[in-house]
């Protein structure tokens, strides 16, 4: 079974960057998409970014052009660089994955994703 630990989570000023990552404590080998969620207080879980076992990215509207997600498969883990943070950026974000092939529309629903880490918090001060 798969467990995945997000690491990287801290207090930044607004405009500072973060880097959040998250291991998978099996072959990621056999994950195929991988996402990035986050939780602000009182709001619905929202999908961030997805990434599939070939690298190909997608991103929310709302992080797109400042968040970069990779994955390496040597090391079992996935990355997010965060830049250009901002205070609507505070939550606790979550890494998650799958061993399905996700199409587009299935990629921004949490019930898609099998595996989930405990979350990590990210804190932008303005």
């Amino acid at each position: 079974q798969v467990q995945l630990v997000e690491s990287g989570g801290g207090l930044v000023q607004a405009g500072g960057t973060l880097r959040l990552s998250c291991a998978a404590s099996g072959s990621i080998f056999v994950l195929n998409t991988m996402a990035w969620y986050r939780q602000a207080p009182g709001k619905q879980r929202e999908w961030v970014a997805a990434i599939t076992s070939g690298g190909v990215t997608n991103y929310a509207n709302s992080v797109k052009g400042r968040f970069v997600m990779s994955r390496d498969n040597a090391e079992n883990t996935v990355s997010l660089q965060m830049t250009r943070l901002q205070p609507e950026d505070t939550a606790v974000y979550y890494c998650a994955a799958t061993s399905s092939r996700l199409i587009l529309s299935t990629l921004r629903v949490p019930g898609s994703y099998d595996v989930w880490g405990e979350g990590t918090q990210v804190t932008v001060s303005a």
